[in-house]
């Protein structure tokens, strides 16, 4: 079967948090102390000063407390309005006081996402202040068409399911100040912020809460600012805290969620784990993998927001894979490999990867390597004195560096983390930095995923039972309940159920009509084997290219092929077989050139030795972009497999595919529909630079698709490609039916929740008035769904994994977005994840329950796998050819391929 490379890993989206300095607050008299680096600041690192003004608006007076009163169940948080305001480009153009971008901001106030992390967020005069809201994240975007009445459908045997979410039976009705924390000189570390504020306000305000950033409590500091000076452990002198005041938030309001979410990261505290990134992990609790130098962190997920009928917290397990060699670790194995190209190997391996600093439990990611410079080189701090690297973390940190002569990293800092005040360069020591996550090398040796699926492959009983413990930890904790009690919290002590639909199973279409049950686990691998396909290609010449000494397998591969075929009821001619002296991409593409220049084959299956990257990019670039000629890849390790006549079978089934030919199909009941699938994939040589892939149907059957792809570096040339490629997709369906689709039904993969509302307000809104100007008119019918299977929703029947064709959309849903759950695989191990489906444009006239039953519909017709895929096909043959150009090709195919299925 095709032999891809193994998909790289993209950027953490963990972020080196730190506030801006505070500004409106009078300097102290005398120098004024230097501001520490994040590790290690660059000399010349551009820093906002505090201004001497005072601030530009004043805060309105809120109110008091009020009487407490007790609310149980159904509590429920206020609907967002269809217009939000929200983060986006305009968050960062000049704002009302002047401040233009990269400008320290006047204040800033905290937001808290799904992770319950608080991030920056501007405001100033203009923005809206008391009870009106502050600002909205993306998250909470209303998508939900108007005209959607309801989004619950009826058909499927009705079920019991409960989920990983508990119930908030109590909340509290205060109304609460949010307030602004800053410190001078900064104080990057959390926990010691949090320190120096629990001593400076331990007689005036004993109850608040503080994330780091924003503080809460349920009266107001007087005078606005405050100020109080304590002194520093650390570093032996006074330490600023200035306290201003930014909103309020009142009984019912819906940025109440925010505060709720940093309430259970305090009680998070209170259970002694350890905070990494964003998320806590129980140390304790690792589980040691000493072979592979590796350690499996057990942690927890939490996120409170509003659901259909209540709020609910959701909260799932996860694991931290930390790895116990460090940077200069890494840089002594390069050395010991290869000490003249030592630099060069540890470029590649060091680049691009996400470190963790102990010192400051922040994770960070390389941008590059400054050979020039080492732990005694010296930077300017802020008043002016230089001070070594060296110097600075014992001093700073009390750490030793015990290599005074290694290279020094570089993480360049994000765009919106240089608007927050932090510096351009961050420096850091390779002693000092933990390597983080898996290699793609890691990924793809069985040995240690083995090893370490072990420690994180839990079962649904055991997740249950992991859940509930977790539920008694927060209750067995006298700390957790106390601070829950303040605030009038209280939770749910089990699981959330309720009600739930499962789909009938679908019937498999092959040649001459002939209908299968997929069966309750929803595979018909059996089945295919000896079953005509549903349409079959014309396989009149094909060849074989193998390294020399892997011929005779070669040979007897080509065997088990031709039987394969035979009973699917397909001929697979005898091939003409090529070897090779030299298995080097070199070699390769001579070899390719002579084949097709000579023989002009339909299909050419290259043997290869292993898996390396070069030689596999090589062979594709070379038939994918040069000639216009489908390859089949195959180790020569597959060809001498036991299991060679299944591996022999798939391979005759994409051979069929990559021709034109289709294995099987479904019953479609809907005619005239064009059905789409659009993902995207970042390139790892030209970080700037992804690339879109469009996949669009064009057969009733769904088994012809024409694919396109464009690459792009910003979401304004995504959409616009997006719409071109649409309007291309239309004219080779118009083409081909000598009329256009009725329907456009579109599955959009690769979007973050941040990215909604572009996707909804501009690139949804390009393509449909591209569409209409070139074709439709007013007359358009369009389906736009978001596909996220990146979520922490977890389902459980009993103590099992729902069936395949579950589908929930009560209850666990939310009510700003059209929505729905379809859990679509069976799994032999470990838990089942489901997909989420946001539908957020619709007039194209199908009911709920016909959308919910076409999309799991689709999850069976993914051609590489006998079997349903956790996405509908369209949108998994778009992700197939987005890795294959962005890993591979760096370029677009050849346009003759258009039509084919290719990048099976």
């Amino acid at each position: 079967m095709e032999q891809q490379q193994p998909r790289g890993r993209g950027r953490a989206r963990g972020r080196a948090r730190g506030p801006p300095t505070g500004t409106g607050a009078v300097p102290r008299p005398g120098p004024q102390p230097s501001r520490p680096p994040q590790g290690a600041w660059a000399t010349g690192a551009p820093t906002a000063g505090p201004s001497s003004a005072p601030p530009t608006h004043q805060v309105t007076s809120a109110w008091g407390p009020k009487a407490q009163v007790q609310q149980q169940h159904q509590i429920r948080a206020p609907a967002p309005q269809p217009q939000l305001m929200r983060q986006g480009r305009a968050t960062f153009r000049a704002t009302g006081d002047g401040r233009m971008p990269g400008a320290e901001p006047d204040i800033a106030t905290a937001l808290v996402g799904p992770g319950g992390d608080a991030a920056l967020l501007h405001t100033g005069r203009g923005a809206m202040r008391g009870r009106r809201p502050l600002t909205d994240l993306a998250t909470y975007y209303r998508t939900k068409p108007q005209a959607v009445q309801s989004k619950q459908g009826s058909y499927g045997r009705p079920i019991k399911l409960q989920s990983n979410y508990f119930q908030l039976l109590k909340m509290t009705n205060w109304c609460l100040y949010q307030s602004r924390v800053d410190f001078s000189p900064e104080e990057d570390r959390t926990p010691i912020r949090k320190k120096l504020l629990r001593t400076a306000l331990k007689e005036i305000l004993p109850v608040y809460v503080f994330d780091g950033t924003v503080l809460y409590a349920s009266r107001r500091l007087s005078p606005d600012p405050f100020e109080i000076f304590v002194d520093s452990e650390v570093e032996g002198e006074k330490i600023r805290i200035t306290i201003r005041t930014v909103g309020d938030l009142g009984d019912g309001d819906y940025h109440f969620l925010q505060f709720f979410n940093i309430i259970m990261r305090k009680c998070m505290g209170f259970l002694e784990l350890q905070l990494v990134g964003r998320n806590f992990y129980d140390e304790k609790a690792k589980a040691v993998v000493p072979n592979w130098r590796m350690e499996v962190w057990p942690g927890y997920l939490t996120s409170i927001r509003q659901h259909e009928e209540n709020i609910l917290m959701c909260c799932e397990i996860i694991n931290k894979f930390m790895r116990t060699d460090t940077v200069l670790h890494l840089l002594n194995e390069c050395l010991q490999e290869d000490h003249a190209q030592h630099k060069r190997l540890f470029h590649s391996r060091v680049i691009g990867t996400i470190v963790l600093t102990d010192y400051n439990n922040r994770t960070y990611h390389i941008d590059d390597i400054d050979w020039n410079s080492t732990p005694l080189s010296t930077f300017k701090k802020n008043d002016g004195t230089s001070i070594s690297y060296l110097q600075y973390f014992k001093e700073r940190y009390s750490v030793n560096v015990t290599d005074k002569q290694q290279p020094m990293l570089v993480s360049r800092t994000k765009p919106r983390e240089i608007r927050a005040g932090m510096p351009e360069i961050v420096y850091l020591v390779p002693e000092l930095c933990r390597l983080t996550g898996l290699t793609a090398a890691q990924r793809a040796n069985f040995q240690l995923m083995r090893a370490l699926s072990e420690h994180t492959r839990v079962g649904p009983a055991a997740r249950i039972d992991k859940l509930r413990k977790f539920s008694q930890r927060l209750r067995n904790n006298e700390k957790i309940m106390t601070e829950l009690r303040t605030w009038d919290m209280q939770l749910a002590q089990d699981l959330i159920q309720f009600d739930a639909r499962v789909l009938p199973n679908e019937n498999i279409v092959y040649s001459g009509g002939n209908m299968y049950d997929a069966g309750d686990q929803a595979n018909w691998t059996r089945d295919v084997r000896n079953k005509k396909q549903f349409t079959e290609s014309s396989l009149e010449g094909w060849a074989i290219i193998t390294p020399q000494r892997l011929k005779p397998a070669a040979e007897r591969f080509a065997q088990s092929l031709h039987k394969c075929a035979q009973g699917m009821q397909w001929s697979i001619p005898t091939p003409s077989i090529f070897d090779l002296r030299d298995d080097r991409p070199g070699p390769y593409l001579e070899m390719l050139d002579n084949v097709i220049g000579k023989c002009n084959p339909s299909l050419i299956l290259c043997v290869v030795s292993n898996n390396k990257a070069d030689r596999y990019s090589a062979i594709k670039k070379k038939c994918c972009v040069d000639k216009a000629v489908p390859t089949q890849v195959v180790v020569g390790r597959s060809l001498e497999s036991r299991d060679s006549m299944s591996i022999a079978t798939k391979v005759a089934i994409q051979m069929n595919c990559k021709l034109g030919g289709a294995p099987w199909t479904l019953q479609i009941p809907i005619s005239n529909i064009m059905i789409v699938g659009f993902d995207v994939c970042h390139d790892p040589q030209d970080k700037s630079k992804s690339y879109g892939a469009l996949v669009a149907s064009l057969d009733k059957q769904l088994t012809r698709y024409y694919s396109t792809t464009s690459a792009h570096s910003t979401g304004e040339e995504i959409s616009n490609h997006f719409a071109l490629n649409m309007i291309k997709a239309c004219k080779v369906y118009q083409k081909h039916w000598g009329r256009l689709p009725e329907k456009i039904l579109i599955y959009r993969d690769g979007v973050g929740d941040g990215q909604i509302p572009y996707i909804k307000e501009h690139e949804v809104e390009n393509m449909k008035n591209a569409l209409k100007k070139e074709f439709y008119g007013d007359n358009l019918r369009l389906c736009f769904i978001i596909v996220s299977k990146r979520i922490n929703t977890r389902f459980f029947k009993g103590d099992q994994n729902p069936d395949p064709g579950t589908v929930v959309d009560s209850c666990v849903t939310l009510p700003e977005r059209y929505d729905f759950f379809i859990v679509s695989q069976c799994v032999r191990q470990g838990t089942v994840a489901p997909t989420s489906y946001n539908i957020i444009e619709d007039n194209m006239g199908l009911s709920t329950d016909h959308l919910q039953r076409l999309t799991y519909k689709l999850t069976h017709m993914y051609f590489n796998w006998s079997g349903t895929v956790r996405v509908p096909a369209p949108c998994q043959y778009a992700h197939k050819l987005a890795f294959l150009v962005s890993q591979n090709l760096h370029r677009t195919p050849n346009p003759e391929l258009d039509t084919l299925l290719y990048y099976l």
